[in-house]
C-alpha cells in the first residue's frame, strides 16, 4: 500500500507539473530575477569542470575526477529538492503538497519551451530562408549557413523529436518514480552531459561518466516517447501510425545516438518523411544514416504537422498520467480500507 501511495502521489505531482508547464511554462521574470534550475545546475557543472579538469592531469586522473564530479552534480540538486519535499510534506496537507510539488517540478519540464522554440522556426521560415536559419541556430549545433529550407525543417523536426524524449518525457518519467527530486536528478545528469559529455580533447575523459550516465537514464524515456508518438499518430487522420511502428523497428537502432533514434524514427514514420542524414558541424561533414523512407525535402507545413503530433503526444502522456494517478490512489485507498476493517475485526475473531 505504501508503494502504491508513494507512486500515486508522485504521478499526481507529475500531472500537475505537466499541466503547469503547458499553461505557463517558466516565467521569464523568474529567469531574470533568480535564473532557472538548469542554469544553477550548469553553474555547478562549470565550477567542477574548471577546478577538477586540468589540462596537466593524466588520463586516469581525468576519468576519476569525472566520476567524482558527476556524483556531486547528480547528488546536490537531488538532495536539495528532496529536503524541500520533506519540508512541504510536513507543513502542508497532502493535496497542497502535491500541487506545490507540481509547481516546483514544472520548472524541470520543457513542453511549452520546446514548442515555442520550434514554432519560431516555422514562423521564421514563412519570412524567408535567412530568418529560418537564424531561428534554427538557437536549437541545433550544426552550421545554419549550410542549410537549405528542407535541411532547416529536418533539423527542427529532429530537435523536436529528440527533445520530446529528453526534455519532456524523461523528466516527467523520473518525477513519476521519485517526485521532483527524481526529476532534479535526471535534469542534473542531462545538463552535465550537454556541457561536458562531448568527445573533445578536453572532455573525452572527464565527461565520460556524464555521457554514459545520460545514455542510461534516458534509455527508458526514449522508448516511451516513441510509444507516445505512435499512440498520438493513431488518433490523427494525416499521420501514419503503422509507418511509425515500421520505421521504429527498422531504423531506431541505426541512429548515432542509442536513444535519440527512437523518437526520431517514430516521428519520421508517422510524418512519412526522412530525417537525419548527412550534416555539417563546424565545417566538418558527418555522414549519418537516413531515418525513414519518405520525402527528405521537408517544408514548413511538415514542421507544422510535426508540432501538431508533438502536442497530441504530450496530451496522450498527460492522459496516461491522470489515469494512473486515479487508479493507484483508488487502489491504495481500497487496500487501506480493507486493512483497517480487518484490523478492527481481529479482536472479535479471537
Amino acid at each position: 500500500m505504501k508503494i502504491a501511495l508513494f507512486l500515486a502521489r508522485n504521478i499526481s505531482t507529475t500531472a500537475v507539473a505537466a499541466t503547469c508547464d503547458v499553461l505557463a511554462g517558466y516565467p521569464q521574470r523568474l529567469v531574470r530575477r533568480i535564473g532557472h534550475p538548469v542554469m544553477w545546475m550548469g553553474r555547478l557543472t562549470d565550477i567542477l569542470d574548471t577546478r577538477m579538469n586540468r589540462d596537466t592531469d593524466a588520463d586516469h586522473t581525468r576519468y576519476r575526477n569525472g566520476f567524482l564530479a558527476m556524483s556531486v552534480i547528480a547528488t546536490v540538486p537531488c538532495a536539495t529538492v528532496a529536503l524541500a519535499q520533506g519540508v512541504i510534506a510536513r507543513r502542508l496537507s497532502p493535496s497542497l503538497a502535491i500541487v506545490t510539488g507540481g509547481i516546483i517540478g514544472s520548472s524541470l519540464s520543457a513542453q511549452r519551451s520546446l514548442w515555442e522554440h520550434v514554432r519560431a522556426v516555422s514562423l521564421a521560415a514563412r519570412q524567408g530562408l535567412a530568418p529560418a536559419r537564424m531561428a534554427v541556430s538557437h536549437i541545433v549545433g550544426r552550421d545554419p549557413a549550410q542549410l537549405d529550407e528542407a535541411a532547416v525543417m529536418r533539423a527542427a523536426v529532429e530537435t523536436l523529436a529528440e527533445n520530446f524524449s529528453d526534455g519532456v518525457v524523461a523528466p516527467l518519467l523520473w518525477m513519476s518514480l521519485g517526485g521532483p527530486a527524481g526529476a532534479a536528478f535526471y535534469k542534473s545528469v542531462n545538463t552535465a552531459d550537454s556541457m561536458i559529455g562531448h568527445r573533445t580533447p578536453r572532455h573525452d575523459r572527464f565527461g565520460y561518466a556524464a555521457a554514459r550516465l545520460d545514455d542510461l537514464v534516458n534509455l527508458p524515456a526514449s522508448r516511451l516517447s516513441a510509444i507516445w508518438i505512435i499512440l498520438a499518430a493513431m488518433t490523427m487522420r494525416d499521420m501514419d501510425a503503422r509507418g511509425a511502428w515500421r520505421i521504429l523497428r527498422r531504423d531506431a537502432r541505426h541512429h548515432r545516438s542509442p536513444n535519440a533514434g527512437w523518437p526520431e524514427a517514430a516521428m519520421a514514420g508517422a510524418l512519412g518523411v526522412r530525417l537525419s542524414g548527412p550534416r555539417s558541424y563546424n565545417g566538418v561533414i558527418s555522414h549519418e544514416p537516413w531515418v525513414g523512407d519518405g520525402r527528405a525535402d521537408l517544408t514548413p507545413r511538415d514542421l507544422d504537422r510535426a508540432l501538431a503530433l508533438y502536442r497530441r503526444a504530450c496530451l496522450v502522456q498527460g492522459g496516461v498520467l491522470v489515469a494512473l494517478s486515479i487508479m493507484l490512489r483508488h487502489g491504495a485507498w481500497r487496500t487501506h480500507r480493507v486493512t483497517r476493517t480487518q484490523a478492527g475485526q481481529a479482536p472479535e475473531a479471537r
